[in-house]
């Protein structure tokens, strides 16, 4: 078979299009597939089943290096002179990606080598190719093993060279076919994701690979450092140059914002200059444009679902300086409202967690603190918990943040009141909405029990049990009945929030709430969340009351040890060893609450 000729770059998706499924070009085959409609060429049926055992192969692993080595020597074989078509083909490319971390240096280089042509021209239809992308992205990633590789002594040096080099020369072509063809690999969907991991390599790390990083405004990128060739840097500037170039793109296209994203990513944990200069550019570039009399442009773009996430990963890596003009120029009087909105509250969000070290917090704070209670309405809850967090870091505002949270609630006044806080907050309800009741200031509402806890009620509690001062929090708690305890401790949200309460408080509030739940062990260990929360409590308590929960959950031993869940309390808790060996049994328990203690207070 011949490679894939460049003029039938197609995104594999014809076929379904015709049958009917109605699946949108965004959906699944992203921009910039302009030859979809003429036939590609295939592997035939006998190589797809060929590299179908292959894979099903490769998945039962090897014994031996050797054994492995020639496996994957004999299939590279077979892939020489039809890469391309392998590449392009659901079932060669799932292969392809799980031999290429097996392969030598040169291997790989020879394997992309063949993919991209004597010029290099052939890397973009296969890096823009739905199947191809994901292989083009696999060798690359194999540039980690550039100094692994040299050190193992396996083969003479001067062909160990041969081999980092060749891989070398071919990741340098792909950058410059990237950078040749810059826009349409900006703008495609498969073909940007080569550019990402490219960006990742020319930079000496690696992110989590495609299929393992689910997106998510929450998920951190963790990056993987090795020592990239010196001609990496170079080339480096060069693509950080052409995204300076398209700059326009960039901000307001959601592929091509990814992209530069990544570089922010990159540049800030390998080159900070580069990273600031990237920022200021950014920024530069957005507070350029036109925009309504007295209004920054800024605020247009936070708006923007795309280019709303490239701000936040802008605010987020910015140094002190941009930050303090970004409030003191553009956002400055803006928070509330931005707060607000859908999609601006979560660049607030960043700001929020950027400035905690820093004097604009106080500023930021005391802005947003008037509009907590619209804010809440709104159900914004990470500004919400993102500014009590920052609060948690910074003790002069805990006191304040804790006060308007408590007039959000309607808990304030009277202080009668404030014992009522905990529930409020674990459900998200005022307190006229929680206990249906419309009687004034001061009279007597009848308690009801706990209910109705959520996901954000139960994040809020475990943020505010960071605060220096608890007290309104715990006697709030202290307030709950021994069924609430049980129904917050059962809770899958309410457990965390009740094991952040209890683990935190000192040993006297400790022991309160430990009364509080003698009788109702057996029931915690039976239960999915409730057994974890005991086991919580177990590591954090003196061996006295471990002893308390032993001596209740041992008269139970059957009903414990036939249970899925509270069979593992039973062997945590060596409550076998507490029936038959007591007095050794607390001298071991008494040894490791010592060695927690001691480093707890080394931690602190």
């Amino acid at each position: 078979m011949e490679a894939q000729p460049k003029k039938n770059l197609k995104e594999g998706r014809l076929k379904r299009k015709r049958s009917g499924h109605g699946e949108t070009r965004q959906e699944e085959g992203g921009r910039g597939d302009r030859n979809e409609g003429v036939k590609r060429k295939r592997l035939d049926a006998m190589s797809v089943g060929y590299f179908r055992r292959v894979n099903e192969r490769l998945s039962d692993g090897f014994t031996e290096d050797e054994e492995r080595s020639l496996f994957v020597e004999n299939v590279l074989l077979e892939v020489k002179g039809k890469a391309t078509l392998v590449a392009m083909d659901m079932t060669g490319s799932v292969t392809l990606q799980k031999l290429l971390p097996l392969a030598s240096l040169t291997q790989v280089g020879e394997v992309l080598a063949e993919l991209g042509g004597e010029t290099g021209c052939e890397f973009k239809p296969v890096s823009c190719d739905r199947c191809g992308g994901h292989v083009m992205e696999s060798a690359l990633r194999q540039m980690s093993r550039w100094t692994e590789e040299d050190q193992t002594g396996n083969t003479e040096e001067e062909t160990q060279g041969e081999d980092n080099g060749m891989l070398e020369a071919q990741v340098l072509l792909l950058s410059g076919v990237v950078r040749e063809n810059f826009t349409e690999f900006l703008r495609h969907t498969h073909g940007s994701h080569v550019v990402r991991t490219l960006i990742h390599v020319l930079g000496g790390c690696l992110g989590p690979e495609r299929s393992d990083n689910h997106s998510g405004r929450k998920s951190t990128t963790l990056l993987t450092d090795f020592e990239a060739p010196d001609s990496f840097w170079m080339e480096l500037k060069h693509v950080f140059g052409c995204l300076m170039e398209n700059m326009k793109i960039c901000v307001t296209d959601a592929v091509a914002g990814l992209v530069l994203q990544t570089m922010l990513t990159v540049c800030h944990s390998k080159r900070p200059k580069l990273c600031k200069q990237l920022n200021k550019g950014i920024i530069g570039y957005i507070t350029s444009l036109s925009s309504a009399p007295g209004v920054s442009p800024l605020l247009v773009f936070l708006k923007d679902q795309a280019s709303s996430r490239l701000i936040e990963t802008v605010i987020q890596l910015s140094h002190k300086a941009l930050l303090r003009d970004l409030y003191k120029n553009h956002l400055r009087g803006q928070l509330v409202s931005l707060a607000l909105h859908p999609i601006a509250n979560f660049p607030v969000q960043k700001l929020i967690s950027a400035s905690a070290h820093l004097k604009i917090f106080l500023k930021v704070f005391d802005e947003l603190n008037d509009g907590v209670e619209a804010i809440l309405a709104a159900g914004h809850m990470g500004v919400i918990i993102q500014l009590v967090d920052s609060c948690a870091q910074r003790e002069e505002r805990q006191g304040v943040m804790l006060q308007r949270l408590l007039e959000a609630f309607h808990c304030a006044k009277p202080a009668s009141r404030h014992l009522s806080c905990l529930p409020l907050f674990l459900s998200l309800l005022a307190y006229e909405v929680y206990y249906n009741t419309e009687t004034a200031e001061g009279d007597t509402v009848t308690q009801r029990p706990l209910g109705s806890i959520c996901y954000h009620g139960s994040c809020l509690v475990q943020t505010l049990a960071k605060f220096k001062d608890r007290s309104i929090l715990m006697n709030s708690l202290h307030s709950l009945t021994p069924a609430d305890l049980l129904t917050m401790g059962t809770d899958q949200f309410g457990s965390h929030a009740l094991q952040s309460l209890v683990t935190l408080a000192s040993d006297k509030g400790k022991g309160k709430i430990l009364r509080k739940l003698e009788g109702q062990y057996v029931q915690l260990a039976c239960s999915k969340y409730g057994s974890r929360l005991l086991e919580a409590i177990w590591n954090s308590a003196p061996v006295s009351q471990r002893q308390n929960i032993a001596q209740e959950l041992v008269p139970s031993e059957t009903q414990l040890r036939s249970d899925q869940f509270a069979r593992h309390v039973w062997a945590k808790f060596a409550l076998a060893h507490f029936v038959r060996r007591r007095a050794q049994w607390q001298e071991i328990q008494s040894g490791e609450s010592k060695k927690r203690k001691m480093f707890s207070d080394i931690l602190d």
